[in-house]
């Protein structure tokens, strides 16, 4: 080893001095196009989605509480606190269950996809006999929609679906105004890409 590194140190030939050739990747190649047709594919079930949740907002009415944005990591899907639930409560109301067992249809997909429902709040503090604070409340929204999804349709496979609480931590407006908390206080379900950029399966 000191003989390595005395060779190195007094101008010895060493690994920089022969670099590795960088491999070049023709995009013309077959597994280019091929990794390009399945990324391709993905997106467009997404967008496929997307409409039929764009016609369930309309059905219902609810395009100033209801939104659905395709974004770098799937399709995201926004609902306004005010749709599901009653201030600081964390049950869906019954007249909305139709809804998201509607919702449950939509997410049921031929070959799988992992889905993301997660809950926000504003920062107004809560505490209450149910709720010591905001994340407790995100989360059991978060439990409470998903439970309504997965137990309207048993086609769907619960291993695919997981709830995140994120309390009054990531924001998507300012918390300075009424109506800037009214945007924070949300329920988001990603439907997540099942193949990447370069072809690989996220989703086997």
């Amino acid at each position: 080893m000191s003989a390595v590194f005395n060779q190195v140190f007094e101008g010895g030939t060493g690994v920089f001095d022969n670099p590795s050739p960088v491999e070049t990747i023709d995009p013309n190649s077959q597994d280019v196009q091929k990794a390009i047709s399945k990324y391709a594919e993905d997106q467009k079930q997404l967008s496929e989605t997307q409409e039929k949740v764009e016609q369930l907002i309309a059905v219902n009415e609810l395009e100033n509480q209801f939104q659905a944005t395709m974004t770098d990591d799937g399709l995201l899907i926004t609902i306004r606190d005010s749709v599901l639930f009653e201030m600081g409560q964390a049950s869906v109301k019954p007249e909305h269950m139709p809804m998201a067992q509607e919702l449950s249809t939509i997410l049921q997909f031929d070959e799988p996809r992992n889905v993301v429902v997660s809950g926000h709040t504003d920062n107004v503090p809560i505490a209450t006999a149910q709720f010591d604070s905001n994340w407790d409340l995100s989360v059991m929204r978060a439990v409470n929609f998903l439970k309504i999804i997965i137990d309207g349709n048993e086609s769907l496979d619960s291993k695919y679906f997981s709830v995140k609480g994120f309390g009054e931590f990531s924001p998507i407006a300012s918390n300075e105004t009424a109506e800037g908390r009214a945007k924070n206080r949300r329920v988001e379900i990603l439907v997540q890409p099942r193949v990447a950029e370069d072809g690989t399966m996220i989703v086997e």
